[in-house]
């Protein structure tokens, strides 16, 4: 097994008044999380019009965001988009707390997954599978829904809060393998080299070390990870996207076919597919997408002008 993170334990002093904020905003979250989804999904859009009030500039970043990823909308339907992006936000709140405190039997109630075949036949070569997941809002509860397919393992980022930690980890891993701490490649290789499912995120902006400036939607210069090629160089695993969309009755997980010779290609070539995959993935439901964090951030040396100014 590779290096896990130690599970944080329960003290006491998270019974004090220095936690009772946190206790309180739990208690709300774990009664609003046993009413029917279909009311709770109201309540996640009412808030999520409320959090583009509370941050405004964030809200504004989502908007930004969808018109350079995808220029050819026009106004009124980035508007459309925009809107109902901040309703999912907006749920995204509550979907965590389902995520950490629904039974076994309501998650499995309230997913579904397509594209099992593709990691099976992984599994069936003797390999892991690299889970590239996209950032969509409901990511936090379809990681605890993946786990009654298959138990998976991701990088974990420790919350500064303990006790907000304690409950994040343990709700994390209710139905999965176990976590890695996010500077650990080495223990992520490894897991994937033990032909575990392990879960990464490819398409975010984590600045300028270690990424390249590749096309992403709209926007020619975009950071791409190269990290995510080194994964894939270095480990026995099959590289596919994984998408988490949200359909009437609940929720879907999609996996995608594996991307074959992704890891042989030049880090150009293999980045510029890898987009284009995401960015297809992202179009099936672009409104589920985490449009709020600043994706085309970084700029590259020679044109190093903000695209949020």
């Amino acid at each position: 097994m590779a290096a896990a993170i130690k599970a944080p334990t329960f003290k006491l002093a998270f019974l004090g008044p220095k936690f009772w904020p946190v206790w309180l905003g739990v208690i709300i979250l774990y009664l609003i999380t046993w009413l029917p989804l279909p009311v709770i999904r109201a309540i996640g859009a009412g808030t999520g019009k409320l959090i583009a009030k509370i941050v405004p500039k964030r809200a504004k970043v989502a908007k930004r965001n969808i018109t350079l990823w995808n220029p050819e909308l026009s106004e009124a339907q980035v508007e459309a988009l925009y809107k109902e992006n901040i309703r999912r936000t907006g749920m995204a709140l509550f979907e965590t707390a389902m995520g950490w405190w629904w039974p076994n039997w309501r998650i499995q109630r309230a997913f579904e997954i397509e594209g099992t075949e593709h990691i099976e036949a992984a599994f069936a070569k003797g390999k892991g599978v690299f889970g590239m997941a996209l950032h969509n809002m409901n990511l936090e509860f379809a990681c605890r829904g993946i786990g009654f397919y298959h138990p998976s393992i991701a990088f974990y980022r420790k919350h500064n809060n303990p006790l907000v930690d304690y409950l994040q980890y343990h709700g994390r891993n209710r139905s999965n393998k176990y976590m890695i701490d996010k500077r650990n490649a080495k223990a992520l290789l490894q897991a994937l080299d033990e032909k575990e499912l392990c879960l990464y995120l490819p398409d975010q902006d984590y600045g300028p070390k270690q990424s390249i400036f590749v096309p992403f939607g709209g926007v020619k210069d975009t950071a791409t990870t190269t990290a995510t090629l080194m994964f894939i160089r270095r480990s026995d695993c099959e590289p596919m996207l994984i998408s988490s969309q949200y359909t009437k009755r609940g929720y879907k997980i999609k996996v995608f076919p594996a991307l074959d010779g992704l890891g042989e290609m030049e880090d150009t070539e293999a980045l510029t597919l890898l987009n284009q995959h995401i960015d297809k993935a992202i179009k099936e439901q672009p409104e589920s997408y985490l449009w709020m964090h600043k994706r085309f951030k970084t700029r590259p040396a020679d044109n190093p002008s903000s695209l949020y100014s």
